[in-house]
């Protein structure tokens, strides 16, 4: 545990320092911006977002109207993690399910620093984790040890299942971090009630072997959600044109999902640096809390 600690600690320290040099100081953090309460309405501005007009004032027939938001003294954050068989693929220490956990450890601590509330669940096809929302570095090491000592009974996948619980758990307006592969079907509904309700952040993982499959004739496969072996030619052209083809599909239409929906979204390949992408994430959400305000 004292090497995680210390492995997030570089990793806050570098997005902290980058943050503060590109943004010049003007950093508002990831985890606040939604967090708002009405305060009044005035008159709409070349700029503003269309989100925050106010209808009903403005039918009023005297020019439409914006409402002004303050923000509250406390936000909570809320960490969803896919902790489902299909998390268990890269390379040793570098999966997509160790990568999950760094991510939400890393973004935990920043935002307990931030004064934040922080909770966390982890699911497969049911939940795995609960941690109720709360604020001090003591609790921030709570999550951090549940993150990585906690082994799932499941190996299976229900997102939709998943998104619907952590739906009936949080009550109040949050900030949620959704971290998985998103290799399920049928979730979309439910996400798109999470994005009415919250301020939702996909982080998207996926890894190379998911693609890039190695031409070795015919092999058998194990599937470790189901516990199942098939048998696939992984050199037929066919084979390797449906995989790639369904995995592009899938991160388009994910992509798309939340561009449609106001949805914070990247994606991280388990090979690649995701510190860079993080901080592009915090760059996108602070310049989006300034067009609300």
């Amino acid at each position: 545990m004292k090497e995680i600690l210390k492995k997030l600690r570089k990793y806050e320290i570098r997005i902290r320092k980058a943050i503060t040099s590109q943004m010049q100081g003007d950093y508002h953090s990831i985890f606040k911006g939604s967090g708002l309460e009405f305060d009044d309405v005035r008159s709409y501005q070349y700029g503003d977002d269309v989100r925050t007009i106010d209808w009903n004032v403005s039918a009023k027939g005297h020019g439409t109207f914006v409402k002004t938001f303050k923000e509250e003294k406390e936000q909570t954050v809320f960490f969803i993690v896919d902790m489902s068989a299909s998390q268990d693929i890269g390379d040793e220490g570098a999966k997509k399910i160790d990568i999950a956990k760094e991510i939400a450890a890393l973004l935990s601590i920043a935002a307990i620093k931030e004064n934040s509330q922080v909770g966390l669940i982890g699911y497969t096809d049911r939940p795995e984790i609960y941690v109720k929302p709360a604020k001090g570095m003591r609790h921030s090491y709570q999550i951090v040890s549940k993150i990585f000592e906690s082994k799932p009974e499941s190996k299976k996948t229900n997102l939709a299942g998943a998104i619907r619980y952590a739906l009936e758990m949080i009550k109040r307006k949050s900030v949620i971090i959704l971290i998985s592969d998103f290799i399920d079907e049928d979730y979309t509904h439910n996400l798109k009630a999470m994005a009415r309700s919250h301020d939702l952040v996909v982080i998207h993982l996926s890894d190379k072997r998911e693609t890039f499959f190695p031409k070795l004739g015919i092999v058998p496969v194990y599937e470790k959600e189901s516990g199942k072996t098939i048998w696939i030619n992984s050199s037929s052209g066919g084979f390797r044109g449906n995989l790639d083809e369904i995995f592009k599909g899938t991160k388009k239409d994910l992509k798309d999902f939340c561009t449609r929906n106001q949805v914070n979204y990247v994606s991280i390949d388990t090979d690649e640096d995701y510190v860079p992408k993080l901080i592009k994430l915090f760059k996108v959400r602070n310049k989006s809390l300034k067009s609300v305000r």
